[in-house]
């Protein structure tokens, strides 16, 4: 029997995953508000995550559940409802319906490390946990995300190729969108998961030699280094993915360079 697999907040890290999921033979479904905008093949499941009273009965017995899903305002409440409240209505929904659930991943973001001098951060640097998923009794992994980028997100390579970056000496962390649905893969056909995995590629680099090579690449000026003061507190740290990398999880774009240049290539044909 074909696993039945439920991506909530079936986004692009969602469909780069359904894509595979696919490929593999699985039966995947996808919540997410714009249903025509599913990849090929996903069923929809049309409800509203922050809307308890929206669910209606789930449209298979799911064997796994990744929820993907992201807040699209900056304020607690709505934090709440869509990370917390809506995974916590969701598992109870699909409980009380008696699906058969091996595993539970949950993504989140690096952002929850506050650590702002450049050190290293691991899976045991400190950080509130997400207890929801550590606490179900089904398979819970928790895997935290560092900056994600691929096609569709190019705002930076924009910004570079306009002369509107900004170079600072700050440390930030990158993964590319199909390396998120890659490790999520892996991590799901894994034999003894651990219950949480920074996702982010095998190079920490400061902004500052991102934006140099992608002038570089781009054949344009290198923009100037940013006065000290104007340097992000919160985004600089190092995201270290060793426990990924033990796992057996290659990366396919293992640094910025490999990820950003078909970026690169397709902003010059466009200029061109």
């Amino acid at each position: 029997m074909p696993d039945k697999i439920l991506i909530a907040g079936c986004g692009d890290v969602g469909n780069a995953l359904a894509t595979r999921l696919l490929a593999d033979g699985c039966k995947v479904w996808g919540v997410r508000r714009r249903v025509e905008a599913l990849a090929r093949g996903v069923q929809p499941w049309r409800i509203d995550l922050t809307d308890r009273e929206s669910f209606s009965a789930p449209p298979a017995a799911f064997d796994y559940l990744f929820y993907t899903a992201s807040a699209d305002r900056r304020d607690e409440d709505h934090y709440r409802s869509v990370y917390v409240d809506g995974l916590r209505d969701l598992l109870s929904a699909l409980r009380d319906a008696d699906c058969p659930l091996r595993r539970v991943f949950f993504t989140s973001s690096t952002a929850v490390y506050g650590q702002s001098k450049g050190e290293w951060v691991d899976e045991s640097s400190a950080t509130e946990p997400s207890a929801i998923v550590r606490e179900a009794p089904e398979t819970g992994i928790n895997v935290r995300l560092s900056g994600i980028y691929g096609p569709g997100r190019t705002r930076l390579a924009r910004k570079v190729r306009d002369a509107e970056a900004t170079a600072t000496a700050s440390w930030t962390n990158r993964i590319h969108v199909d390396d998120c649905a890659g490790a999520l893969h892996h991590l799901m056909r894994l034999g003894n998961p651990e219950d949480l995995y920074l996702g982010s590629d095998d190079e920490p680099v400061t902004t500052a030699d991102v934006v140099a090579w992608l002038s570089t690449e781009l054949g344009v000026p290198a923009p100037a280094p940013a006065p000290t003061e104007n340097q992000p507190e919160r985004l600089n740290k190092r995201c270290r993915n060793a426990r990924l990398r033990e796992a057996g999880y290659q990366f396919e774009y293992p640094s910025f360079r490999e990820g950003y240049r078909p970026i690169v290539r397709e902003l010059l044909s466009r200029s061109a």
